[in-house]
């Protein structure tokens, strides 16, 4: 396999804004970064609900009297009546949104670069990278509000937040298409001013 469609090719490149990059090599190395992001967002992910699995299995122990406990081969079901302390869930899910957050800054990190160098390669200027990213950035800084608020008081949830969250995650998609769409443009056949097609 030749030297520069291998990941490691990719990584030396991680900080090389300039030059060009066709459609070839873009979208393999985009693969390999959400496969990883992927396994991340399990490793996150999957000690959360295993968490929360445990506290609900042993508050449903501490009042069998308000809950219903089902198991069998290859199943285990715990119901519970009536409102639950908020701290069986938050507990468990108290680094989630951080760690999300660290999994979503990685990936655009390791795509930045690759990014502008595929959009250079189709005559672009690598300022379109950007169009997506404050509506990422709210969309983290909003989702974190909302998520520290779960379980704070009885009064009714404030719903402008969650209409915020939903406008911009609307905008979001909608800025990612058009970036998308700018990603798979053709290459320039020949040199362009971000210099000579990759040999």
């Amino acid at each position: 396999m030749p030297s520069h469609r291998t990941p490691r090719f990719q990584l030396q490149r991680l900080t090389r804004w300039s030059d060009r990059e066709p459609r070839r090599l873009f979208w393999p190395w985009v693969a390999c970064v959400m496969v990883a992001n992927m396994i991340a967002a399990m490793a996150v992910g999957i000690p959360m609900f295993v968490g929360i699995a445990r506290n609900m299995a042993a508050f449903a122990e501490a009042h069998p009297e308000r809950a219903t406990v089902t198991s069998g081969p290859g199943h285990y079901s715990v119901q519970i009546d009536g409102p639950v302390p908020p701290d069986l869930m938050l507990q468990p899910m108290r680094w989630f949104v951080p760690l999300v957050a660290i999994v979503a800054i990685v990936s655009v990190l390791f795509l930045a670069a690759a990014v502008v160098r595929r959009l250079h390669d189709s005559g672009r200027r690598g300022y379109w990278g950007l169009l997506p990213l404050p509506f990422l950035v709210t969309g983290m800084i909003v989702f974190g509000q909302l998520f520290s608020r779960i379980g704070t008081g009885n009064e009714p949830p404030d719903m402008a937040p969650f209409a915020l969250m939903f406008g911009n995650n609307i905008l979001y998609l909608a800025s990612l298409g058009v970036l998308i769409v700018q990603l798979c443009r053709p290459s320039d056949p020949g040199p362009n001013r971000f210099g000579p097609p990759l040999a």
